[in-house]
């Protein structure tokens, strides 16, 4: 069994925004695995985080999490469903923006430190290792070099010349974790 974590904040005034680019991803693949028996996606009080299972095969079965915590707190949903489902951290895989990797440009990296993003040095708080895997999905607008207000800055919509290429990077990300599971 896997699990598969998109970081993002609930609540309509986030979504489209840099910071919920994991939550996209996930919404994306949900759709592209439809040709699996897939759920529709539950909120959990349980997970405190909206849950969607996928069964692949009798013994595959992925289980989609966008946890409900705001970003800053996901570790929390993680670490109870990974130990509610007694999922080893290796099976665990996050999806996340990464303002230090150029718009439609994605990295996949195992046991990697959080590198300053809160809610994956929240996963690693409560989960205890940072062995996991990450999708780092980059949101850097192209040339910008450093940025003054990095909350303000990923909280920001993407500009509507920045869209093809989220649409794009969203492809690419969906692609790369199908390879992994």
């Amino acid at each position: 069994m896997k699990l598969i974590v998109g970081l993002g904040n609930p609540g309509k005034q986030y979504e489209k925004t840099r910071h919920n680019v994991g939550f996209m991803v996930l919404d994306a693949l949900q759709k592209e695995l439809g040709e699996y028996k897939i759920n529709k996606w539950e909120t959990s009080k349980k997970f405190n985080a909206e849950i969607c299972g996928v069964t692949v095969s009798h013994d595959n079965k992925i289980i989609l999490a966008k946890p409900l915590t705001f970003m800053n707190d996901s570790g929390i949903a993680v670490q109870l469903i990974a130990h509610f489902y007694q999922l080893n951290h290796r099976d665990i895989i996050v999806v996340h923006d990464d303002k230090d990797i150029t718009l439609g440009e994605i990295k996949v990296q195992t046991d990697r430190s959080s590198a300053g993003h809160n809610g994956v040095e929240s996963i690693i708080t409560h989960i205890g290792t940072q062995d996991f895997i990450r999708v780092r999905v980059g949101i850097k607008r192209e040339g910008e070099r450093g940025m003054q207000d990095t909350a303000k800055f990923v909280l920001s919509k993407f500009g509507l010349f920045e869209r093809k290429k989220v649409e794009e990077v969203i492809k690419k990300s969906v692609e790369e974790i199908k390879k992994i599971i």
